[in-house]
């Protein structure tokens, strides 16, 4: 699978330095309330769901959406190291990441206006199982951690724009 990987990324590498035009991309989401606080979300032909722990009232149906970020966090770098791992010829058994987010919910329920919303904190470790040396080891993370896309959007600000856009409901014919 690791060569695949290195085949892939090799590939696409090459061609983004032949037309550097075409590193330009988009990912989109679409996300519906559902009944409760669940929520369907759709990304290509994936569709996934949200909900909240009762605590939060939910029904404890799926992850919710910080929990998913962590996921997201957790996810990105395991496919980051595999990446940088095969076309760098890093053999790599196993990789595990743990996330862990600290929120105070008084910033989300509005109850203090001085607690950001989110996290406060976000930690994680991951576990390498690996006979490279550990100065090879540390590189790579290092270097994964340079280039992973969602440490870079949990860690630095970005620009996010949001719209409201009013439908009204039809009214019943009689």
């Amino acid at each position: 699978m690791s060569e695949f990987v290195k085949q892939s990324l090799g590939n696409l590498i090459q061609e983004l330095k032949n037309e550097p035009t075409k590193a330009q991309v988009s990912f989109e989401a679409t996300s519906v309330l559902q009944e409760g606080v669940q929520v369907n979300s759709t990304v290509r032909q994936f569709e996934f769901k949200f909900d909240e722990p009762e605590l939060l009232g939910g029904k404890d149906d799926a992850p919710n959406p910080v929990e998913y970020v962590l996921a997201s966090l957790g996810a990105c770098q395991a496919i980051v190291y595999r990446a940088l791992a095969s076309l760098k010829g890093i053999q790599l058994d196993s990789v595990t990441v743990k996330t862990k987010g600290d929120l105070d919910l008084r910033g989300f329920l509005g109850l203090d206006s001085n607690i950001r919303p989110g996290f406060q904190k976000i930690v994680f470790e991951t576990i390498v199982t690996s006979n490279e040396s550990a100065e090879k080891l540390e590189r790579l993370a290092q270097q994964v951690d340079a280039i992973c896309p969602v440490l870079d959007i949990v860690s630095k600000p970005i620009p996010v724009e949001g719209t409201l856009t009013i439908q009204r409901t039809p009214e019943l014919v009689g």
